[in-house]
């Protein structure tokens, strides 16, 4: 059984879900919108140049988390998803999750954006594994703080390989489709790495190194 892995955001997704989170709960009035606004817009512009510092955005990211119940939480992720979400679901991209499955291949989701967010729209797309970004939870509320290492850049590596020795399985045949030169780690680390609607310093990587690339949208 060979891994397909897949990144979500802009990958799986036309759209940034953590981003898109941000703008959710600035129009529902959660958080200070221009201020809360003008901190995901430049988090977001950091982490497309590859320069973001996973740790202080973090803190931003996860601090509504600490600050509503899980239960209310909960409720305005379900609007998020009917309203956000499924609006950023790609045909193409389900079909080639469809492709994987019907090679008998391993589908797994490996994202920095964190599981609160990203979990669900895992299961939304069928796929059963997912590696993400962990946010803390004591008495199943959230701290604001992070558990274990944030699923960005090299993170991605260690703990995919975390994964691979506890389920005993091997990257022999597999797959990572990304859009991201933040993955540039991961990438590197599969036997056959796809770009997908790649970002242009990934896109030019990709052409000199004769990766295939691929348009989902």
């Amino acid at each position: 059984m060979a891994l397909a892995i897949f990144d979500l955001d802009n990958t799986l997704l036309n759209g940034d879900s953590d981003h898109a989170w941000g703008e959710f709960l600035c129009r529902r009035g959660v958080v200070d919108e221009q201020e809360y606004r003008e901190a995901n817009d430049r988090f977001y512009e950091l982490y497309k140049r590859g320069e973001l510092d996973i740790n202080e955005f973090l803190s931003f990211a996860l601090k509504p988390l600490a600050s509503h119940s899980a239960q209310q939480l909960g409720l305005w992720h379900a609007e998020f998803m009917q309203e956000v979400v499924e609006p950023m679901m790609l045909p193409k991209a389900e079909a080639l999750l469809q492709e994987h499955r019907n090679a008998g291949d391993q589908l797994m989701i490996i994202t920095a954006t964190n599981r609160f967010v990203t979990g669900p729209i895992a299961a939304r797309l069928g796929v059963p594994v997912i590696l993400a970004t962990e946010p803390e939870q004591i008495d199943g509320e959230y701290t604001g703080n992070v558990t274990d290492v944030p699923c960005f850049q090299q993170g991605k590596v260690t703990r995919l390989n975390r994964w691979l020795e506890q389920h005993q399985q091997t990257l022999e045949g597999s797959y990572f489709y990304s859009d991201s030169i933040n993955d540039l780690p991961l990438l590197e680390a599969v036997e056959f790495p796809v770009a997908v609607n790649p970002d242009e310093r990934l896109g030019a990587l990709a052409t000199e190194r004769n990766w295939p690339v691929l348009d989902l949208r």
